[in-house]
């Protein structure tokens, strides 16, 4: 069966994150999106941890279950701020667990080295290499896994404070660690290209319960029952592990360099001309993913590994509908649309890979249609996000033309 699955998710108890945030919402919405599985998130923290306990039960294969059969996964994540052969590094890791009892063996581990209550994501002064070995030492079942490996500032390739390649990051642990996240700026075609002996997941980073946050980008496992032992299996081995979904790169907050304070942004060519400064104001610009990419890649454009899995690249339902009617995202007349077609379908992610045409035609408009035929087919063009800004939709005149 296939079980998709959005195993990166924070709780209300992290910063920039909605104090809505709920596990009856995210199963609302998960639903609604089209999701089979999610991370509990933040599962360190102790309100968070009681209330793990208090809404969710735990099945014999290590998941947990609301009252009205919706699964999550134990997961978490940590920011790690250390330095490494003379540099200043910050790497977010996320952790998961195959049972509650592992689960408050790693929560009593991080206890001992900081913090847990001032963030759902809190920050220690270890590498990953050790935290991996330490990890590793309470249970093997224990999946340690890079969460947006290309982000700037937080990813394990990163540019301002990232390493080069698993093996320097890592380094004796590095065998030990079996995917990487891709993020919202990058997708697999781009991290193939690093020749890393590694799969390739895809989860959202929701920092919300809206669905254009949870599972915009997910991972899609084919499975014979659902159990953690089978999906830290497939991600490990790629047996059972059948495709990603992927937000266009472009979409990501880092996929171009830019200032963001200036209002700019370029491409790497731009950025190489430039000497990597602002041309606004003289600042270093940040150097975003396309361009770290470029830095980083062992194989040209095209190259695909014989293991690779499918990936397809989406944008949330919500992005075509506000922008075909030009509304806000959670405006009211964006919401009138979304519901009746996720009432008349199975779920968003049903209708934006797998719904016929002539079906969508009864209840969308000829330019929603559209989009949504071209979103399917990659054929949506994306104004590159950067700095910490979003891309946007856009359209070319003779595109605004037919469309419009």
């Amino acid at each position: 069966m296939d079980i998709i699955a959005d195993l990166q998710i924070h709780s209300k108890h992290s910063r920039a994150t909605s104090k809505n945030l709920s596990f009856e919402s995210l199963e609302k919405y998960g639903r609604i999106k089209g999701l089979g599985l999610m991370g509990v998130g933040d599962f360190q923290h102790p309100i968070h941890r009681q209330e793990i306990k208090e809404n969710l039960k735990e099945d014999e294969y290590g998941l947990l279950w609301t009252k009205t059969k919706f699964p999550f996964m134990w997961q978490t994540e940590v920011s790690l701020m250390f330095s490494q052969d003379g540099k200043r590094r910050a790497v977010h890791l996320l952790i998961f667990a195959p049972n509650g009892e592992t689960a408050d063996q790693i929560i009593e581990y991080l206890g001992s080295k900081g913090r847990l209550d001032y963030d759902g994501r809190p920050i220690f002064g270890i590498t990953c290499r050790d935290l991996v070995k330490d990890l590793k030492s309470i249970s093997d079942k224990i999946e340690i896994i890079p969460a947006h490996c290309m982000t700037p500032w937080f990813g394990l390739y990163g540019s301002k404070s990232g390493f080069d390649s698993l093996k320097e990051c890592f380094q004796d642990q590095s065998s030990r660690i079996y995917a990487i996240e891709s993020g919202m700026s990058a997708d697999p075609s781009m991290l193939w290209r690093f020749k890393e002996d590694v799969n390739i997941v895809s989860f959202s980073d929701a920092h919300s319960h809206w669905p254009w946050r949870i599972g915009r980008e997910a991972t899609i496992f084919d499975l014979p029952e659902l159990e953690y032992e089978g999906i830290m299996n497939a991600i490990r081995t790629g047996k059972g592990f059948k495709a990603t979904i992927e937000t266009p790169p472009a979409y990501g907050k880092y996929h171009w360099d830019g200032h963001r304070a200036c209002n700019f942004s370029c491409a790497p060519e731009e950025t190489n001309k430039l000497k990597g400064k602002c041309p606004k104001c003289g600042k270093d610009l940040t150097i975003g993913v396309d361009f770290r990419v470029e830095e980083l890649a062992k194989a040209k454009h095209g190259y695909k590994p014989d293991n690779a899995r499918q990936f397809f690249s989406l944008l949330p339902l919500h992005e075509l509908i506000a922008f075909s009617i030009g509304s806000p995202l959670a405006s009211r007349k964006t919401w009138e649309i979304y519901n009746a077609l996720t009432d008349a379908f199975k779920s968003e992610l049903d209708i934006l890979l797998n719904i016929e045409k002539a079906k969508l035609a009864r209840v969308c408009d000829e330019k929603l249609l559209e989009l949504i035929t071209r979103n399917r087919e990659s054929r949506v063009k994306v104004k590159p996000g950067y700095d910490g800004t979003y891309g946007e939709i856009v359209l070319e005149h003779e595109e605004q033309k037919k469309l419009f």
